[in-house]
């Protein structure tokens, strides 16, 4: 089943509390961005062969996960949430995970013009997108060592119970990850994303982990293919 995706113009953001209005890691930007992905339930992922990172072939955008984070390629820019549907952050091209930017062509569901040409089973040629200066802060970033790679990270799955109107705002989303969610990312942008968000949670002591009524509880297991389970 391939899900239906309302693609809405930048310019327009969810309205956030004026206390959410944090900077949020040293590479990821303000959440509150709305990039066209409003997706009706939580989508399917499937590990991409050989990487820690998963994709999600159903949705038709270039939306991945990966230690603990979603990362999303729109309209020539990254963005990066804890949650499926965001708020989301921009993320500048110096701070996008190496294997993010590892991912092989073909795992993108909607790849931009200039990706033509390139090889399927190769990463996207970031170098020669972004240019001397980027290339050379990142040396090395497309070789690494296969054998020498992190282990996946647990998808969320804990967040299907949350769609439509249970979706939590953006205050209440660390609260409930922190109960469900216990995760904890090796990649310093996505640490200090957590570290941040935990701490704006804190400061807001009124707020609800529960945003809509019968939500199931599960215990966000999951297995590499993205098939959540309850016991």
């Amino acid at each position: 089943m391939r899900y239906t995706l309302i693609l809405l113009p930048l310019l327009f953001a969810p309205v956030l509390p004026a206390n959410a209005q944090v900077s949020i890691g040293i590479g990821i930007g303000v959440p509150g961005v709305n990039i066209g992905i409003n997706m009706p339930v939580y989508p399917e992922f499937q590990r991409v062969p050989n990487y820690p990172v998963y994709y999600a072939p159903q949705v038709g955008l270039n939306l991945f996960f990966y230690d603990g984070m979603y990362w999303a390629y729109q309209n020539d820019n990254w963005y990066a949430s804890s949650w499926y549907n965001g708020p989301w952050g921009m993320v500048a091209p110096m701070y996008v995970p190496y294997y993010v930017l590892r991912v092989p062509v073909r795992y993108y569901r909607r790849p931009p013009p200039y990706f033509r040409g390139w090889s399927y089973d190769e990463p996207p040629r970031w170098g020669q997108h972004y240019g001397k200066h980027w290339e050379q802060e990142r040396h090395g970033w497309d070789n690494w060592n296969r054998n020498s790679a992190p282990p996946l990270a647990p998808l969320p799955v804990y967040q299907r119970q949350y769609s439509g109107d249970r979706y939590p705002r953006y205050e209440q989303q660390p609260v409930i990850r922190g109960e469900y969610y216990h995760y904890q990312p090796s990649d310093p942008v996505v640490r200090q994303h957590y570290e941040q968000e935990t701490e704006h949670a804190r400061g807001n002591p009124h707020n609800d982990s529960k945003p809509g009524k019968g939500q199931g509880h599960g215990n966000g297991k999951g297995d590499e293919n993205g098939q959540g389970h309850d016991d």
